[in-house]
């Protein structure tokens, strides 16, 4: 109940982000259980580019506050938000609003010898999503989008 007056009390246009954001994941987490990678793949944007690094002019408020939604909203969810979910939210969510963003797939190799996988967001030179231990995976994909 308390997180419900929370998000009452907030300004309008936060509200929106936040239903939008909800939308977004739900979305995504849908689409991760029923579909075949590639299936969802060409919508994330073209396979092996990035969009620019040093675009340091971005919209930085705007990346923010959607990065900020996916986290807040991706805890107080009744389904799994993971970092791959967070990532096809955010992406979706950064090219309504035509900034350019490119989403990261990376492995790396646990002790016992199983692969652990990562999903995250860069625009510019700013991780949005997933940028705890991004540094220890090693990219295999990456889906950008142009300026």
């Amino acid at each position: 109940m308390q997180t419900l007056t929370k998000f009452i009390e907030k300004p309008a246009t936060d509200q929106l982000l936040y239903l939008e954001t909800t939308f977004w994941l739900g979305v995504s987490r849908l689409a991760i259980l029923i579909l075949p990678f590639r299936w969802i793949a060409p919508f994330l944007g073209q396979h092996m580019a990035s969009s620019d690094e040093n675009d340091k002019d971005g919209d930085r408020k705007t990346e923010v506050s959607v990065s900020r939604a996916i986290l807040t909203m991706s805890r107080h969810l009744p389904w799994e938000s993971k970092c791959l979910v967070q990532a096809i939210s955010g992406k979706m969510m950064l090219r309504r609003r035509q900034i350019p963003s490119t989403l990261y797939l990376g492995v790396a190799k646990k002790e016992d010898g199983d692969l652990n996988a990562h999903a995250w967001i860069r625009c510019g030179d700013r991780i949005l999503t997933g940028a705890r231990g991004h540094r220890q995976f090693t990219v295999v994909a990456s889906f950008g989008d142009r300026s």
